[in-house]
């Protein structure tokens, strides 16, 4: 017979072997998450800071020698003349995008909960420039706002307004290029923001109407503050996307004229493949820039949260 000392130890070794069988399923799990991480990911940052701080030419970039040259990099697009409109285009295009988009996008959402007859068919029509592929949606934005032939200076000749030249002039390119970009975006904030407002019980809306409450009243409110997880968020995506866009600017403008629509995205893939003699190391260094932004807001956004809970 088996004393109680012997069955205690018994348990003991079981809820161990238990414990370690379940702490290898969970790796086993994570396993893959990692690999793709660390591939895909990590790596990948990994190699763009190794390009910031060397220099590198085609030949070294090929035979993996380039030689070890600091924050060098760095310095030449700091003192690079393209630097700071560059920086001001890709602020300028972000937020102003982001904040349009999210202010149309919200207005939409509320304006959908009403339920009215064929508010589903509208609402899935409006997903259709977010399901566009980038390419197809800046080559239609494209002629849209040709100077000669686009059917956006047709209608305004129709009201009587000179022909505008959209994206050949320094005036109009940068604000080109954010009307298109604003239009894709749209879709999203409404998915995001609408999905938010269903979350929210009707009950204290009826609570609130019963009290006096008007429309506005309500949104400002009931509706705002409740939203503000889901908007921050939304926001926080957006910023990010917008940040890294390239290849709407890309096709519309290639940057230009003169560098108006320049971003810091389109100005690293120029430096790193679109000259005769590629940069790879500024190229490296700002596209590094780019995910320092990006990281910043993003621990701001984590920082509020904690600060919120």
């Amino acid at each position: 017979m088996t004393t109680h000392a012997e069955t205690l130890v018994r348990t003991r070794d079981d809820t161990r072997v238990r414990r370690g069988r379940g702490q290898w399923t969970a790796w086993a799990f994570l396993a893959p998450l990692i690999v793709y991480l660390v591939a895909f990911y990590a790596y990948p940052l990994y190699r763009n800071l190794d390009l910031s701080l060397r220099h590198y030419t085609v030949r070294s970039f090929v035979q993996g020698d380039a030689p070890f040259s600091g924050v060098d990099n760095y310095r030449t697009v700091f003192d690079d003349a393209t630097f700071v409109p560059a920086l001001l285009h890709t602020l300028a295009f972000t937020f102003v995008s982001i904040a349009v988009q999210f202010a149309l996008g919200l207005a939409l959402a509320v304006f959908f909960t009403q339920h009215f007859r064929l508010s589903a068919t509208l609402r899935a029509l409006f997903l259709v420039p977010w399901l566009l592929p980038l390419i197809v949606s800046a080559s239609t934005w494209s002629w849209m706002l040709n100077s000669d032939s686009g059917i956006v200076n047709y209608a305004l000749q129709i009201f009587g307004i000179a022909p505008i030249n959209w994206l050949t002039s320094p005036q109009w390119a940068l604000p080109s290029v954010i009307i298109a970009n604003i239009w894709i975006g749209i879709p999203f904030n409404l998915v995001i923001l609408y999905s938010g407002l269903q979350a929210i019980p009707a009950d204290i809306y009826e609570a609130a109407a019963l009290d006096g409450a008007s429309g506005r009243q309500r949104f400002w409110r009931i509706t705002f503050p409740l939203l503000r997880p889901v908007s921050a968020i939304t926001l926080l995506l957006g910023l990010v996307y917008t940040l890294k866009v390239f290849d709407l600017i890309w096709i519309m403008t290639k940057g230009g004229p003169t560098d108006a629509s320049t971003t810091l995205a389109t100005w690293s893939y120029r430096l790193s493949f679109g000259n005769l003699l590629p940069e790879f190391g500024p190229g490296a260094a700002v596209g590094n820039l780019l995910i320092l932004i990006a990281l910043f807001f993003g621990l701001l956004y984590i920082r509020r949260q904690r600060r919120d809970q």
